[in-house]
Formats: C-alpha cells, sequence, structure tokens
C-alpha cells in the first residue's frame, strides 16, 4: 500500500506541467519517465521496510520534477501527462514492474534484512535506486 501511496506522489509530480503540446508515443512507452518513477518507487520502498535507509526527499522531488520537465520538453500537454498519472492500471503495473525488480535483486517480502541489503547494495553500486537512499 505505502508503494501505492509513493506511485500516486509521483504521479502528483507530474501533474504540474504546464505547456502544451502533442506526442505520437504514448507516455507509459516513454522509458525515461517509466523508468524513473519505477526507480523512485524502489527506492522508497526500500527506505520503508528497512529501518537503517531513509529516501533523500529533496533528491527525490527533485528528480520526479525532472522526469515531468522531461515529459514537457518532448511535447507531451497537461492532459496527457494528467491521463497517465490518473490511470490506476498504470499505477498498479508500475507497483509491479517495481516488485518485480526488487524481487530480482533479492528482497523477499517481510525480510527487513533482505529490503536492507538490497538498499545498501543500491547505494554502494551508485544506481539511481541507491542515489535516493541513504
Amino acid at each position: 500500500m505505502k508503494l501505492a501511496k509513493l506511485f500516486c506522489s509521483a504521479s502528483a509530480a507530474l501533474l504540474f506541467a504546464v505547456a502544451p503540446g502533442h506526442a505520437q508515443t504514448p507516455l507509459r512507452d516513454v522509458a525515461i519517465v517509466r523508468d524513473g518513477i519505477i526507480w523512485v518507487g524502489m527506492a522508497y520502498e526500500l527506505s520503508d521496510k528497512c529501518g537503517d535507509l531513509s529516501a533523500r526527499l529533496f533528491r527525490g522531488l527533485g528528480y520526479l520534477n525532472s522526469l515531468k520537465r522531461h515529459a514537457k520538453d518532448l511535447g507531451y500537454s497537461d492532459a496527457e501527462i494528467e491521463a497517465y498519472i490518473d490511470d490506476r492500471a498504470e499505477k498498479d503495473r508500475l507497483e509491479e514492474i517495481a516488485r518485480g525488480n526488487l524481487a530480482a535483486l533479492g528482497v523477499v517480502e517481510g525480510e527487513e534484512e533482505t529490503y536492507c541489503a538490497v538498499g545498501q547494495d543500491q547505494i554502494d553500486a551508485k544506481t539511481r535506486v541507491g542515489w535516493l537512499l541513504r
């Protein structure tokens, strides 16, 4: 459920786009935006489930704003961005991907030490997920 709240928050960050435009590719297929939201969700989940980790909130908000700017630079309109962030099925899909990625990295649901180990590995490897953690 907390991951769902994060995706809602991430989506809300994209909501503030104001430039009109048109894009041919559905926003869900823009890898930089889609993957960025997934990485933020993964970092949030790790920080939420491991007491030794915390999310870098300002860094995360800045990153989400950069995703919004990227979508705008590609020509997506407010309506297109809002439709993407309000799409419940898309939120569910992104959560499933994020949780699948975490499981592939070694997270076992309900086992805090696995969240901590994966989070620390991400920090050590200097991945985008790790960059969002401390």
